[in-house]
């Protein structure tokens, strides 16, 4: 029997229309759009399904869409294949919640505005440092860590081989950029966010997310829920809550992660969210995996029939 892990997406995956035609279409989805909206006080839906996208990647409003699409996406998946079953779950960064949300370790309604607030603590910590990132192509991990040690900039992401990202103050991020390419990357690419997230900067968000985070009733999980700081599965309630914390400042290391579950004799995993880079990321860490994604209703239907015929 395959062994099945469920992946959840990150920030940078949204995109302004994401779960319009699943809401428009099945009415289980409609009713967790409304429930999310009535949760937060404001129309997220509409920022999903229409934007602009000025106004869906701020953060505050990425963070809670792209779990909220997740949700949804594992939902439907559940209804259309009611004897699935899985092992593991993970998520990239903001992804992580989601997983841990799957897995029963907090309610929907807690996971979808303790990301919002997340989302506003890291807006505000972008708001006081001038940060940004940028995406290393085709440079390995020991040379890009010497393009950090030199430049004073942090390893944010490591999500594949030959894809990482860096992380730091905006001047240094340019150096670090020119730097990288000296010593052959193919790219080394400014990204369009709004700060240097996963990195000393983002410091200030962790109190309050300490804070907003012990408010929570956490239960253990239900499957193991692999950890971005550790690339090893979570632990009790009082280790999920430290390693969230930890994880504002700390590198993501998906490609590791993605390793553990392989060495455990996980061979099926499934992107549920939008867009599909954690299946691209797979497929340049272990191109034998199979990968199969749920975003929209194609996908959806694909997927769903697909796991019903194994």
């Amino acid at each position: 029997m395959s062994k099945t892990a469920l992946l959840f997406a990150g920030q940078g995956a949204q995109t302004a229309g994401m779960g319009k035609d699943l809401a428009e279409r099945f009415p289980t989805a409609r009713a967790w759009f409304d429930r999310a909206n009535v949760a937060l006080g404001y129309d997220l839906a509409a920022v999903c399904f229409a934007g602009p996208e000025t106004e869906l990647t701020k953060t505050e409003n990425a963070q809670p869409g792209i779990f909220l699409v997740s949700w949804v996406t594992f939902q439907l998946l559940r209804e259309r294949v009611p004897e699935l079953k899985f092992e593991t779950a993970a998520g990239l960064s903001l992804g992580e919640f989601t997983a841990l949300t799957v897995a029963g370790v907090m309610g929907f309604q807690d996971g979808l505005k303790v990301v919002r607030q997340r989302g506003q603590f890291m807006q505000e910590a972008c708001e006081t440092t001038k940060g940004g990132m940028a995406a290393i192509i085709g440079l390995d991990e020991a040379a890009t860590r010497e393009v950090c040690a030199a430049t004073g900039v942090e390893l944010a992401n490591l999500n594949c081989p030959g894809q990482l990202v860096i992380s730091g103050a905006t001047e240094k991020i340019a150096l670090a950029c020119d730097l990288a390419k000296s010593k052959g990357a193919k790219r080394a690419l400014p990204l369009p966010v709004a700060g240097a997230y996963h990195s000393a900067l983002m410091v200030g968000a962790q109190p309050k997310l300490q804070s907003a985070l012990s408010t929570l009733k956490l239960q253990p999980p239900a499957v193991p829920v692999i950890s971005n700081v550790t690339a090893q599965p979570h632990g009790d309630v009082a280790d999920i809550q430290k390693r969230l914390v930890e994880q504002v400042t700390s590198a993501v290391r998906w490609e590791e992660s993605m390793r553990y579950l392989l060495a455990q004799g996980f061979t099926r995993f499934i992107e549920l969210g939008p867009g599909k880079a954690l299946s691209g990321f797979m497929k340049r860490i272990d191109p034998a995996a199979q990968m199969f994604n749920v975003s929209d209703v194609a996908s959806l239907e694909a997927t769903g029939k697909a796991l019903a015929s194994t």
